[in-house]
């Protein structure tokens, strides 16, 4: 009954009373079991039996495609048994062929290392031998060999298959026989890290080709807007979707609470965050903390047990942080402790949302929207997992979307997840990944046009001119002086790379725009919950240095944004507003950075240097004459008008399309081109666009619908950080 104590607890004590927006319980549903179209082996047949399973009926449709030879993606909830769904048919395979082999790719070393004791141990009971085998940048160099030769399963992850392609001669068993391809988490891939990836994959599936193999694919992730369009555009082939979650659920509370509820907020949200933590564990609920960051995890750790204390030690000592950074044994330690119950509390990062096997919790709290409902989906998943009555809180922050939330809980009860975008015309990408695939196997127009899609010629002939590519009687071959996959980098685009340096240690990597923003010289720089100040920007040798330091005050750079529009693609009339989307050149000059304690100015310092040009996708949409004479006969500010609605589109994206606000950038204007038109644009931040834009010009009327609902209902009168005002605003929200 500790959940029903929290419930009544924040029912009736005045303080969280007023902070609870909404409040939303889940009916329990029982178990729904399936039945498989073939016989399992004999050896699967009794693991299940030794363990004491029996396959919910969309493991069953699962597994029942998978034997028919599809190829499927499974995006049911968190803790529904997706893992077993995709074991079952691989170790059939190895049953029934000694030569099969498997690939399982998977996005963090915790999950690798998961799945690896998952597969030890159902090895064991069935005595199929499979040698699951972990092989990534951590795999010493005297058990690779063996790996590649004896095991029938193997664990990577994109990273190490990115730089073992290249070497595919040394895999050529292990390739000759791949039957599956597993794709844990599958939604993590989607931006412009996923649309890398899809290429990766492409590249995997030329050279399986090649070794005369033709492997299956499965796809387990959360749920999605778009499943089957997102499995096509990742893999590049058509999918069988399973959806229809079949595992037990207890009652389920999830409550949304707003520290800003009378729109000013007397504390932080993460010291609410901390205070409903301490509440939850006080009343022996296992409880899962998620933060944005962590440095945030560390904090609201530090704030917990220092309260607790008061009350008693034992409980202090029961509250932990978990986030990436920390050493293999220790997250290892805090999850076997999570598991026996030693521990009733962990602050994380996201680095717990994903399928790492924890066991039961009672309890979820989320400091601030995640920025996805698939993260929110997956992180208030946690709670619950043994069949019991869970609890989950959803923590507001004061920016926009958090608080659009908050005065709409039936937008997000009801609402379907968002979109993953992939895009696989960005011809930035593509080329890097045909000079990957040129170093690997010699590239035959004929064969390989399907693979890198429609731009392929053009970009082949471009590739030649510039002396990467050569024409030989065997093909196209890669003639570029370093490792072509030392140029591509998988988790950005491809370009220029400025190193962040603090004694001569690299602390990490950005590209140029994100130096230009977050380590120009001066600039207060955050690195793994440490701060740092900017001593140094070499535009030369493209290093940036930086010393650590201890200071109460932050950096805000401003920025002009310059847009050409060179071709409109498409025009659509909404409500009467016209609409465009197309190709655009983006030019954005830094020009100054503010220096800041809270919302004070301490003071302003010049900033020269280079503007950033690039082509991208746009979306744009031109008002009426009749709306922008209203507004200016009316007495009201045209251009601040446009400013703001820009902000607001903006801030409710990451709600239709998946994506953060950072990824994309705006600029509005009362008097736009030769024309003078009112025009405001959103455009993808990325040199050839990614998808996102263009995929928010199919949701428009939508859009517009919950930018205007954002906007109408919040308290304010000009305008304020929880409707219009953005954290990435180049000229400071003027």
């Amino acid at each position: 009954m500790a959940v029903a104590e929290v419930i009544r607890l924040l029912g009736t004590n005045p303080v969280y009373r007023s902070r609870v927006a909404y409040q939303e319980v889940s009916d329990p549903i029982p178990a729904r079991h399936g039945m498989l179209d073939v016989p399992l082996p004999e050896e699967i047949e009794s693991y299940l039996t030794q363990k004491n399973i029996q396959l919910y009926s969309h493991q069953c449709e699962a597994i029942n495609a998978l034997m028919a030879g599809k190829n499927v993606i499974i995006t049911t909830p968190t803790a529904s048994g997706k893992t077993l769904a995709f074991n079952i048919p691989v170790f059939a395979s190895l049953a029934a062929n000694s030569d099969a082999r498997a690939l399982y790719l998977y996005p963090t070393k915790a999950l690798s290392n998961d799945q690896y004791a998952t597969l030890a141990t159902m090895e064991k009971y069935t005595g199929i031998l499979a040698k699951p085998a972990i092989y990534d940048g951590d795999t010493p160099q005297s058990k690779r060999a063996a790996i590649r030769e004896h095991s029938r399963i193997v664990i990577s992850n994109p990273h190490e298959l990115h730089q073992v392609l290249s070497w595919h001669a040394k895999w050529s068993s292990f390739f000759s026989n791949l039957q599956f391809v597993v794709i844990d988490e599958a939604h993590r891939y989607r931006g412009i890290f996923g649309s890398q990836i899809a290429f990766l994959i492409r590249r995997l599936l030329r050279i399986a080709r090649f070794y005369g193999s033709d492997p299956q694919f499965v796809l387990s992730t959360a749920t999605l807007a778009n499943p089957e369009e997102f499995a096509r555009r990742l893999v590049g082939r058509s999918f069988k979707l399973v959806d229809s979650d079949g595992s037990p659920h207890g009652t389920r509370h999830f409550v949304l609470y707003n520290p800003f509820y009378d729109g000013i907020g007397e504390r932080s949200a993460h010291q609410e965050t901390k205070d409903l933590l301490l509440s939850c564990v006080k009343s022996d609920l296992q409880t899962l903390c998620f933060t944005g960051s962590r440095k945030m995890a560390e904090l609201v750790t530090i704030w917990a047990r220092e309260d607790a204390h008061r009350t008693s030690a034992r409980l202090a000592q029961s509250i932990w942080a978990y986030r990436a950074g920390y050493l293999p044994e220790e997250r290892r330690t805090i999850e076997r402790q999570l598991k026996n119950g030693e521990i009733r509390g962990v602050v994380s990062t996201n680095a717990l949302e994903l399928g790492i096997d924890i066991g039961s919790l009672d309890a979820v709290i989320i400091d601030g929207y995640p920025g996805t409902m698939m993260s929110v989906r997956q992180q208030a998943g946690r709670s619950g997992r043994n069949g019991g009555e869970s609890l989950a809180v959803l923590v507001a922050q004061s920016n926009p979307l958090d608080q659009y939330f908050m005065h709409h809980p039936e937008a997000f009860f009801s609402r379907s997840h968002e979109h993953a975008i992939i895009n696989t015309n960005n011809p930035y990408i593509v080329s890097g990944h045909l000079l990957c695939a040129a170093a690997e196997l010699p590239i035959c127009e004929e064969k390989d046009a399907g693979v890198f899609g429609e731009s392929f010629a053009p970009l082949l002939a471009g590739l030649a001119e510039t002396g990467l590519l050569k024409k030989t009687s065997r093909g196209w071959v890669y003639a570029g002086r370093g490792r072509a996959t030392d140029a591509v980098r998988l988790d950005s685009m491809a370009g220029e790379s400025f190193r962040i340096l603090c004694n001569g240690r690299m602390l990490e990597t950005m590209d140029r725009a994100q130096a230009y923003r977050e380590a120009h010289k001066g600039a207060i720089m955050l690195h793994q919950g440490e701060t740092y100040v900017v001593k140094e920007m070499d535009l030369e040798t493209h290093t940036v240095r930086v010393s650590e330091t201890e200071v109460d005050y932050y950096t805000q750079p401003l920025k002009e944004v310059d847009l050409r529009v060179l071709e409109t693609l498409e025009t659509r009339d909404v409500n009467g507003v016209k609409c465009a989307f197309g190709d655009a050149e983006v030019t954005e000059q830094y020009t100054a950075y503010k220096i800041k304690r809270g919302d004070t100015i301490l003071g302003v310092e010049p900033l020269v240097l280079p503007p950033l040009t690039f082509r991208t996708k746009a979306f744009w949409v031109v008002l009426p004459d009749t709306l922008a004479a209203s507004v200016v006969s009316s007495n009201l500010d045209l251009a601040g008008g446009l400013h703001g609605a820009e902000h607001a589109l903006i801030a409710l994206m990451p709600l239709h399309v998946m994506c953060d606000r950072w990824d994309i950038g705006g600029l509005s204007s009362p008097s736009f081109g030769e024309n003078g038109d009112p025009v405001i644009f959103v455009y993808d931040g990325y040199e050839g666009g990614i998808g996102l834009a263009e995929k928010a010009f199919t949701l428009l009327p939508s859009l517009f619908s919950s930018a205007y609902e954002l906007v109408r209902d919040c308290s304010c009168r000009k305008g304020c950080p929880s409707c219009i005002y953005s954290p990435k605003c180049g000229n400071d929200n003027m």
